[in-house]
């Protein structure tokens, strides 16, 4: 058992103090939009949120799903999301790991070039030229191949390679493996950890991403979620299927009011669900893979 001094005690307490407010502060906000998003837009506006389950209504998530906009912006949404992690993971890996070998040829150099490119970019204009020549406007790929090379990520992975036992590496040579088997069959299962973590970043950028969407993309069907909530949230600008029949200006800003909140809560799910399953390897990869001094 520790013997703490009196100084520690009042420091715990003053730490669990503070670590409780930013617990208030952060769940609050979340507990306001979950229960505004089943309150009566009438309730909701006039009274504000309330507990009372009398006062509460699933008007706008109904209407939120009769509209075919939500749907399909949320399936382009995880098809975007999911297309996206896959191949950025799968590319910063097969970069990392040969240059995490110390005796590769021209590794200075490559890890110069990378390094650049961190800091200094093409542009929108020259970025949007070149998409335009590749034809790739208005398609799925501008919004998954663009972006898909993320420096940081390769120098993640590459410090958490070097932090693998090159004895592993050695005895696979000796058996005869050659550097695909070594990186697929040994170094990949070993690297979970930076893999869930970069697989979750790539996942939560793409997810919460919309400029790109709204530069490269014309047809409304290719639109992900965001470019949605973007029309509702800040153009206001909810489709009539999900208004109805309303005509008088207060009726129509009661149910925009309550759509708001069901559409932020619908987008949230996936990043919520796939938290606690990444919880376990998220502390472990971050820290083992962060870049050392």
């Amino acid at each position: 058992m520790l013997n703490y001094t009196e100084f520690d005690k009042r420091m715990l307490v003053v730490n669990r103090i503070i670590i409780g407010f930013l617990v208030v502060i952060t769940l609050l906000p979340l507990i306001y939009v979950l229960v505004a998003s089943f309150m009566d837009p009438t309730t909701l506006l006039n009274k504000g949120i309330s507990f009372n389950p009398k006062d509460w209504t699933l008007t706008g998530y109904e209407r939120v799903f009769a509209d075919g906009s939500i749907l399909r912006g949320f399936l382009n949404s995880i098809f975007y999301s999911v297309t996206f992690s896959v191949l950025t993971v799968f590319i910063t890996m097969i970069t990392a790991y040969p240059l995490s070998k110390a005796n590769l040829v021209g590794k200075g150099p490559i890890m110069t070039f990378l390094i650049i490119t961190m800091f200094f970019g093409g542009g929108l204009v020259p970025t949007y030229l070149l998409l335009k020549n590749m034809n790739m406007i208005n398609t799925v790929w501008a919004l998954i191949i663009p972006g898909a090379v993320n420096v940081f990520n390769i120098i993640l992975a590459k410090t958490y390679f070097q932090g693998i036992p090159k004895e592993l590496s050695e005895a696979a040579v000796m058996d005869g493996a050659n550097e695909f088997h070594i990186l697929f069959k040994i170094m990949l299962p070993i690297a979970k950890p930076i893999i869930f973590v970069l697989f979750l970043y790539a996942f939560v950028g793409q997810w919460n991403s919309y400029f790109e969407a709204m530069i490269y993309l014309q047809d409304p069907k290719l639109e992900p979620l965001q470019m949605v909530l973007r029309k509702i949230l800040i153009q206001n600008e909810p489709s009539q299927n999900m208004i109805g029949a309303q005509t008088e200006m207060a009726a129509i800003k009661e149910i925009a009011e309550l759509i708001k909140y069901a559409t932020i809560v619908i987008s949230s799910l996936p990043l919520l669900i796939m938290y606690p399953f990444f919880q376990k390897y998220f502390d472990k990869g971050t820290l083992v893979g962060s870049v050392k001094g």
